[in-house]
């Protein structure tokens, strides 16, 4: 629920702060919370096991990722930016296949033409107009869908797979917190109209979404199975199709709903784990 609502928080915060800004301060933040609450449970933190090199550059694509999913959120929808931004399932299965061994059996390949399908209808809308800035929206989500994409497989693929999960988010905030603000501070206004309201939300997303969801979620990665757990994710579009509708009074129309479902189903296809 959270990754679902994060869309629909970024898109209110950027009436008050420029989509690089807003990214790069979020993770200079989120850096600070995550430390201390490593430290305090006493995790495992160390760039002295070779996992550096990899570390920077995941931290590059993490930046990249936001980058292009905030600025995307100036331009499209929070509907249509959650059914995309969370494609990465397909981008990941594609990845492991040719990068990983991890071959494309009936069942995947199904659910990966599927969703493609469903991310096909989206993009061209039959019978209705098709906007440029919505269009430069759409292919920034899947843009940034494919840089979080290879940060997972480039940590399957390292040193970092051998690093505590606080150790690689560590990587992203740094970097990401770093790259980002100062870009921010060279190119473009750091803030539009901030208000005390969009502070708080703000403060709500470095906290809870970045911060405690991600503690919450590799808590209960290392309590339940880890296969069954991420058909959870699952969920995240849905409910940020939901909170788009809530919140921003989305159009859904029959078009959306039909590439949804194809979107849904293709990743439910994917994330089924294998039963023996």
């Amino acid at each position: 629920m959270l990754l679902g609502l994060n869309q629909a928080l970024v898109k209110l915060v950027n009436a008050g702060f420029s989509p690089v800004f807003q990214s790069g301060l979020r993770s200079v933040c989120a850096f600070v919370i995550v430390l201390c609450a490593a430290l305090l449970l006493r995790k495992r933190l160390s760039v002295k096991d070779g996992s550096l090199p990899a570390g920077l550059v995941s931290g590059l694509l993490f930046a990249g990722e936001f980058w292009l999913l905030f600025t995307a959120l100036d331009y499209t929808t929070v509907s249509r930016v959650s059914m995309l931004f969370y494609t990465q399932p397909l981008w990941v299965a594609i990845g492991a296949h040719f990068l990983l061994g991890e071959h494309l059996n009936s069942r995947k390949l199904t659910g990966l033409l599927v969703a493609c399908l469903g991310v096909v209808i989206l993009l061209i809308r039959p019978g209705e107009a098709v906007l440029a800035d919505t269009l430069i929206g759409d292919m920034m989500c899947i843009s940034a869908s494919l840089f979080w994409a290879a940060i997972v497989l480039l940590t399957r693929r390292s040193r970092l797979s051998q690093c505590t999960p606080e150790m690689q988010l560590l990587y992203q905030l740094a970097v990401s917190g770093v790259l980002l603000t100062a870009v921010a501070l060279v190119f473009g206004d750091l803030v539009r109209e901030p208000t005390v309201t969009i502070v708080a939300i703000f403060s709500f997303q470095v906290v809870v979404v970045v911060s405690m969801g991600f503690i919450l979620w590799f808590w209960a990665l290392s309590v339940y199975p880890a296969s069954e757990m991420s058909s959870f994710g699952l969920l995240a579009p849905l409910f940020g199709v939901f909170f788009g509708w809530l919140i921003f009074d989305d159009e859904m129309t029959w078009i959306f709903m039909l590439a949804l479902m194809l979107v849904s189903a293709g990743l439910l296809l994917i994330n089924i784990p294998r039963r023996a």
